[in-house]
């Protein structure tokens, strides 16, 4: 039986790999050295024409399914592995057939967990590589994704960036559907919750778990988080034009289980508003560069976040989702940002640094607007703010040494 090579792009250097050898037995001048997980076949990261290539040997069947599942993942844009080919026909040097090939392109700057879990890490770091696990589960859930096998092993982790997520490495059990249904979704998780203790367990008899972490706990703690996600991003609400606080208040509580909102969707008809919700776990720093980036404000992490999420309510409320997002920030800059910022009386400037004092300002536009239950415009919220709230505090310049009058102003109040 000759050799088959099925694939989406050929490269004629393919048909130089040594594909009538097990797959277990190829020289190492075709290796790369990279770290690699568990898995119940044979895996071999391969130099590949400048790059490197992921091979698993596995059944032609099976590897033809996989091959095509991930293809469909991918154009739904769901965070996999890039499938390149299927190597079917393959014998060895006496013409015994061999296992066919699934090969994919390496994630670069991924790792398996427990080449994550080896290194030392911040707790909050480790807790966000666990939430980065339901957040792909959901991600997948949502698009109708049943995994079928969902653990640790089957996951890479990825920081590239700044950006911090998991990515679906196998997919031989995967199946997608229009929906998933109730009893899919939570068969999924059954089995995701005695993966990840297992696995976790044996991370604690190898010394390579926290001391005091309970493997239990851990995978009950990931599926609270999957519970938390899933129903806020399942949640339907409709929202009347003036409703942007509630917009706010959305993204609020995401921000409360921990997650930042990167991407914020919401589709518009005659009545109101229906918002959608898609998180990106994100490690320290992402919503700083961001911002600065988009406006050249040179602020901290959290005050980041917070402009960061008005800067997005601005652009669903202006319906200007499909604009280019500089643009759009350019916009929020001088219509927004700065005429606040300006509008503080001169004597007053030095109590808060500007990005603070505007996010006091949002902070109590949003407890006014919750108290009235609608939008409270953000000139009346400046306005009562400045009289009740900003002159009883202390003069921040005493310990900041910075006079904010000096800070530049370049924009008008908006109209």
């Amino acid at each position: 039986m000759p050799l088959d090579i099925s694939a989406i792009k050929l490269d004629p250097a393919m048909l130089d790999l040594p594909w009538e050898v097990p797959l277990e037995e190829w020289p190492e001048k075709h290796l790369a050295a990279l770290p690699r997980g568990i898995s119940r076949h044979v895996v071999r990261f391969v130099r590949f024409q400048g790059a490197v290539i992921a091979i698993k040997e596995i059944s032609e069947p099976l590897a033809r399914r996989e091959f095509q599942t991930l293809r469909n993942l991918r154009r739904l844009d769901l965070p996999t592995v890039e499938p390149l080919a299927v190597v079917s026909g393959r014998t060895d040097a006496d013409g015994e057939p061999l296992d066919a090939c699934l090969v994919t392109r390496h994630l670069k700057f991924s790792l398996p967990y427990r080449a994550v879990f080896s290194q030392r890490m911040r707790p909050d770091t480790a807790r966000r590589t666990l939430d980065a696990l339901a957040v792909l589960l959901v991600r997948l859930h949502l698009a109708g994704c049943f995994w079928g096998d969902v653990s640790l092993s089957n996951t890479l982790f990825r920081r590239d960036a700044g950006d911090f997520a998991a990515y679906l490495v196998d997919a031989e059990t995967a199946e997608l559907h229009p929906q998933l249904s109730p009893g899919q979704r939570e068969h999924d998780l059954f089995v995701a919750h005695g993966n990840i203790a297992g696995e976790l367990m044996d991370l604690e008899a190898a010394g390579a778990l926290d001391e005091g972490e309970d493997p239990i706990e851990i995978a009950n703690r990931i599926m609270h988080r999957y519970d938390l996600l899933w129903n806020e991003l399942t949640g339907e609400e409709r929202f009347e034009r003036g409703d942007r606080w509630r917009v706010d208040e959305r993204m609020r509580r995401l921000n409360n289980l921990g997650f930042d909102v990167d991407e914020l969707e919401m589709t518009t008809d005659i009545d109101g508003a229906y918002i959608r919700i898609q998180p990106k776990v994100v490690d320290a720093g992402h919503a700083s560069r961001r911002l600065m980036r988009l406006t050249g404000l040179d602020v901290e992490e959290n005050q980041s976040r917070r402009l960061l999420n008005d800067l997005d309510s601005y652009r669903a409320a202006t319906d200007r989702l499909e604009d280019d997002e500089e643009l759009v920030a350019h916009d929020w800059l001088s219509r927004v940002y700065e005429p606040v910022t300006r509008t503080v009386p001169r004597e007053l400037r030095s109590k808060l640094e500007p990005a603070e004092l505007f996010h006091e300002i949002l902070e109590h536009r949003w407890y006014l607007s919750e108290r009235v239950q609608h939008d409270v415009d953000l000139v009346e919220a400046v306005q009562d703010y400045v009289a009740t709230v900003l002159p009883q505090k202390p003069d921040e310049i005493s310990i900041l040494g910075v006079d904010t009058e000096e800070i530049p102003i370049r924009a008008q109040l908006a109209e």
